[in-house]
């Protein structure tokens, strides 16, 4: 089976972007010690500090679908990051 390899991207909503690195840096930590989670890394656009990319790789699907089930996803994902956004973008990649 194929690890997951996830890239978000996120375009942070004007005056935010503090905040949000902040919650990404709280979400880092927590997901890098899912048992499924492999890699979980928050980079900053260089030339606009509203883009901010994810990438993260999972050992399974089945190990993305269970970060997305967990506390921290929903409360801080949902519940604080994605409202300061101004767009996010989710692909997914099977990892050969």
């Amino acid at each position: 089976m194929p690890e997951l390899q996830v890239i978000a991207r996120y375009t942070v909503a004007e005056d935010n972007e503090e905040e949000v690195l902040a919650l990404l840096s709280d979400l880092a930590a927590a997901s890098r010690a899912e048992p499924g989670n492999r890699a979980f890394v928050v980079y900053r656009q260089v030339d606009d500090p509203r883009g901010i990319v994810l990438l993260e790789r999972y050992a399974s699907r089945e190990a993305f679908a269970d970060h997305r089930e967990t506390p921290h996803f929903r409360d801080l994902v949902l519940g604080h990051i994605v409202p300061l956004l101004d767009s996010r973008v989710v692909e997914l990649y099977d990892a050969e």
